[in-house]
């Protein structure tokens, strides 16, 4: 076979037409700006037109320096996010294995035989003895995609792909996240250990005072009996403490990768300022930014090309196989003149009857791709419902932590009101324990409230597609609406790579 014929075959098939239909973005069934219900965020939110906080890094949104740390160590020590990455390695590599269907392989085959025949076998009643060498360049069964059966499989294989490069970040944004999260529980966990601590120190100290009066015969044995309560009781919680922040120290030490050390709580304050101020942006942005949405639509582009790949089995497919070479009874007579030998063989496949399996194929093909539109739609109503949540989470906890710090003034107040009364014989002590408990858990509560404080910020910042990038002068701004392997490339930064003949990459420059 000649050259020539070779190369173009090559390209007749190359130009096969696709039968996948046209890939249109769906519309997203999300509003134009934020609304959360409350007139007066909606207000402040229509007016924010601030970049999306997609590009905040996350060394520039979490400003505690333990915390930026934890994050690094996380990101280059977790397993989960080493799985993700390997996966998407293993993904790539399935892209290539389906891309280079598209193209001929070529094999050569080097190849003797020296062979006895004994003279009661052979038909001339004497022993024979033959040779034969032969040496071939090949290609092997090789699919001529006229009607792009092959190139919607590699197509629907790069979406893949991508999709899993999505998952990917979307991992890295949840540990990031989590982090984070597990951080401020053990920082909320630690104050609530070291308030439990104080507290039962102070109700130590008042059960001594309170045992030295029965003793003399100032206090009844009711006041004696309810100090002893309160010790108890928050003996109780100083137990339940211990464990938390043990539990909390052992779950960051596994999204770390290493145990946590002792040192890392000494100059640690929830009181501190943890976080930078999280951008909105606009709801048409997380369509842009959002891991979530993108592997979604990127399973809505590899179904489409499904169909195509399954509309095209209902055409004939035809296959090429071919050699060319020499062959020769003796080795050294192997390239000499008239020992050419070529084969041609190709072969058609053209379905007939097949009980409608193939339409079927084409049926569940078109039903998946409407499936990967409704997750697609879903996904962004859920990145909606997320965000909004978070926007509404940011404007109340500011009030809630303020009414609980003057709650928390009050209520110190009334325990030192109480306590003079008390040592003074105004009051009973049941009006000093009231007040002790009162403050104990005004303090607990304020600590709890500033921990879903910073939660919600984190997960809005999470859900707003956050905590991808480590500065923002890297932010990596995938389009989600190109479809060609070269365009994809460039969004991604990564290279398209298809098998080249001698087995290895080669990268495909737009």
């Amino acid at each position: 076979m000649t050259r020539v014929s070779l190369v173009g075959l090559a390209v007749l098939a190359l130009a096969g037409c696709s039968l996948a239909p046209e890939y249109q973005q769906p519309e997203a069934p999300i509003p134009q700006n934020w609304k959360t219900n409350n007139p007066e965020i909606d207000k402040q939110l229509d007016a924010d037109e601030t970049p999306a906080a997609a590009t905040l890094g996350w060394r520039e949104y979490f400003l505690d320096p333990v915390l930026q740390g934890l994050i690094a160590e996380a990101l280059e020590n977790n397993r989960e996010l080493r799985i993700a990455a390997l996966t998407v390695e293993a993904y790539q590599a399935q892209y290539r294995i389906q891309r280079a269907e598209l193209f001929p392989s070529l094999n050569v085959e080097a190849a003797g035989t020296r062979q006895r025949v004994p003279a009661d076998l052979s038909s001339s009643g004497r022993e024979q003895i033959s040779s034969q060498y032969s040496a071939t360049v090949g290609m092997p069964a090789w699919e001529l995609d006229f009607f792009g059966r092959l190139d919607s499989l590699s197509e629907q294989a790069l979406q893949t792909y991508f999709a899993n490069v999505e998952v990917q970040r979307s991992t890295q944004i949840s540990l990031v996240a989590s982090v984070a999260q597990a951080w401020f529980t053990l920082l909320a966990d630690h104050t609530l250990l070291d308030l439990t601590q104080d507290t039962l120190q102070n109700y130590q100290r008042n059960f001594d005072i309170t045992q030295q009066s029965f003793d003399a015969g100032n206090a009844s044995a009711l006041d004696l009996s309810q100090a002893r309560t309160s010790l108890d009781s928050t003996k109780v919680s100083l137990a339940v403490y211990q464990r938390q922040v043990a539990s909390d120290r052992n779950a960051l030490a596994l999204l770390i990768g290493h145990p946590l050390q002792q040192e890392v709580m000494s100059d640690a304050s929830l009181e501190n300022t943890l976080l930078a101020e999280i951008p909105s942006g606009l709801p048409s942005q997380l369509l842009q930014r959002r891991p979530d949405i993108l592997q979604a639509e990127h399973m809505l582009r590899a179904a489409n090309a499904n169909i195509g790949a399954a509309r095209a089995a209902l055409f004939p497919s035809v296959a090429l196989t071919s050699n060319a070479g020499t062959a020769s009874s003796e080795l050294s007579g192997l390239f000499e003149s008239g020992s050419g030998t070529w084969m041609i063989a190709p072969s058609l496949n053209l379905p007939i009857f097949n009980s409608g399996a193939l339409q079927a194929q084409v049926d569940v093909a078109e039903i998946e791709q409407k499936i990967r539109v409704a997750r697609y739609e879903h996904a962004i109503q859920v990145a909606f419902q997320e965000v909004v949540d978070g926007l509404v989470a940011r404007q109340t906890y500011g009030r809630q932590l303020h009414s609980q710090q003057e709650l928390l003034k009050s209520t110190q107040r009334y325990y030192d009101l109480a306590e003079r009364r008390y040592r003074s014989g105004v009051d009973s002590y049941l009006t000093l324990l009231d007040a002790q408990r009162q403050l104990f858990t005004v303090r607990q509560n304020r600590i709890g409230d500033r921990l879903s404080q910073l939660v919600s910020e984190v997960n809005l910042y999470k859900a707003l597609g956050g905590g991808w990038q480590e500065q923002a002068t890297d932010v990596v701004k995938p389009n989600g609406s190109s479809t060609s392997c070269d365009k994809d490339s460039q969004d991604y930064n990564i290279d398209c790579e298809i098998p080249g003949g001698d087995g290895k990459a080669n990268t495909v420059s737009g």
